[in-house]
């Protein structure tokens, strides 16, 4: 598995057309240094779930907008989703992408304690995009999302890991990596350096 530190690239005949992100504890700084790096001709939408604090919805987005070159949105119920922007799944709402290409969202129960559930959001988006969605997990206290990038795996789409010797807390990207068998684990340079290779048609 370490083989895949020194490798950024991407598969070179895929025209991928989304890009979905979970993190949790320790992920806010990687999330504002991808968003302020990213180039700004890479256009394809990405779908953010983060653990959030549930009973503070003010100040989050406006913190990872700062540095963003990206619109960050926190889509409504069945909002479309649309290149160049960054959708970030609201607090204590469940975020999933539909046929369509339309987000929903729901107040059901908690998935690994969790609402947001990054699984939940990650299945939904590799459901509708199977081979041509591109997984990131970052750092994070628990397991939630690593069933998801297995399912996106799956399905064909291009998994990617935090490395966890550089993730603040390792045990989310360590059990996407027992769980997904990732293509990549990369630090977040390399996570960068990968999103801005992309070969977009």
């Amino acid at each position: 598995m370490l083989k895949s530190l020194n490798s950024p690239s991407v598969e070179e005949n895929t025209k991928y057309k989304a890009i979905v992100i979970g993190g949790s504890a320790g992920s806010f700084q990687v999330m504002v240094k991808i968003l302020s790096e990213i180039s700004n001709t890479m256009d394809l939408p990405i779908i953010l779930c983060l653990h959030r604090l549930k009973h503070i919805r003010n100040g989050f987005v406006e913190a990872l907008q700062i540095k963003s070159r990206k619109k960050i949105i926190e889509p409504e119920d069945k909002e479309s989703l649309k290149k160049g922007n960054v959708y970030l799944a609201p607090s204590n709402y469940h975020l999933s992408l539909e046929l369509g290409n339309k987000f929903a969202l729901s107040t059901e129960d908690m998935v690994n304690n969790s609402r947001p559930s990054i699984d939940l959001t990650i299945q939904s988006s590799s459901y509708v995009f199977k081979d041509k969605i591109i997984g990131i997990m970052l750092s994070g206290a628990n397991k939630d999302g690593a069933l998801g990038m297995s399912i996106l795996k799956k399905r064909g789409g291009f998994c990617i890991v935090q490395d966890p010797l550089e993730s603040t807390i390792n045990t989310m990207p360590n059990a996407a990596i027992e769980q997904a068998n990732p293509d990549r684990i990369l630090n977040t340079d390399g996570i960068i350096k990968l999103l801005n290779s992309l070969k977009l048609s």
